[in-house]
């Protein structure tokens, strides 16, 4: 109860543990993001198999996001916790194993800073509340969907659906918008996307985007409301077509090379989770509804 008492009473104190907890989160997503397509692609493989009646010997190693231990790609030396501190132990090593001096990857300090970071301004906007615990969550889950996007074109229902379920549970409360305008935004997030990529493909005979976009903005609707989905599609839209626009002419795009939709949605479904009001404000002024 004295650590809620100071955690409610102050600021910096909160600010503080949410920063340090969203490193220490920021290094389990890094596993997530890395391994969670990885079990997936074996499931989905043994399934597979077991339908064409193939044998499938399980592999004599678990693997799981918990075993085995991380290990250096280059050399299997196992990394021990004081090599497994968020951002530092990278700063430590100065971005190499410890073994055989191969370069670590920036990505895993940026994700677990960043995460450290968004957490931190979480904490700040919403105080030491129910809202708080329930964007941290949204936020967490938004960057691990993000990083696995980029990397597969997929946004795991393992990941989407909890989020979907956990916003209505939140809202159960109010915390973000009333029951009533979290559920008619599941059902209005799904379908909108739905729609379009049915249409798209009506026209065109092409897929343009993924059913996980339907989840993902499914699920924004269920934290948000049904009167956000504009400005999150907007938003994220414009995102899309000015990053994309952008690697093409540096050539790090082919035009028939699809783009995953994904993160876009949950940048923009994080803005308005934060600045949801202002963003409303801007997005009904540009239409000339306001």
């Amino acid at each position: 109860m004295a650590l809620f008492d100071v955690l409610a009473h102050s600021q910096s104190f909160l600010l503080l543990a949410t920063g340090l907890l969203g490193l220490l989160v920021g290094s389990f997503l890094n596993v997530v993001i890395h391994r969670l397509p990885i079990i997936m692609q074996r499931d989905w493989q043994s399934q597979c198999n077991e339908l064409n009646g193939i044998n499938n010997p399980q592999p004599t190693e678990a693997f799981t996001l918990s075993r085995p231990c991380s290990r250096c790609p280059h050399c299997g030396h196992a990394i021990t916790a004081l090599e497994n501190i968020p951002v530092l132990s990278y700063l430590l090593l100065r971005g190499r194993c410890k073994e055989c001096k191969s370069p670590i990857s920036l990505r895993y300090p940026l994700i677990e800073a960043l995460t450290g970071i968004l957490s931190v301004v979480v904490a700040w906007h919403f105080g030491f509340t129910l809202a708080c615990a329930g964007a941290l969550l949204m936020t967490w889950a938004l960057i691990a969907l993000t990083f696995i996007d980029v990397d597969h074109q997929l946004l795991p229902d393992n990941i989407t659906l909890p989020l979907l379920w956990l916003g209505l549970f939140f809202n159960l409360f109010g915390t973000f918008t009333s029951l009533n305008s979290a559920v008619i935004g599941a059902i209005a997030g799904y379908l909108s996307l739905w729609l379009v990529f049915h249409g798209f493909k009506l026209l065109t005979g092409k897929e343009g985007m993924g059913y996980g976009d339907f989840k993902l903005l499914a699920a924004l609707g269920a934290w948000l409301g049904w009167q956000f989905l504009p400005a999150i599609v907007l938003l994220s839209s414009l995102v899309g077509a000015v990053v994309g626009i952008t690697l093409m002419l540096l050539k790090k795009q082919q035009q028939d090379q699809p783009i995953p939709f994904g993160p876009y949605l949950a940048v923009a479904g994080w803005l308005a989770l934060v600045w949801g009001e202002a963003i409303n404000q801007w997005y009904l002024s540009l239409s000339g509804l306001a």
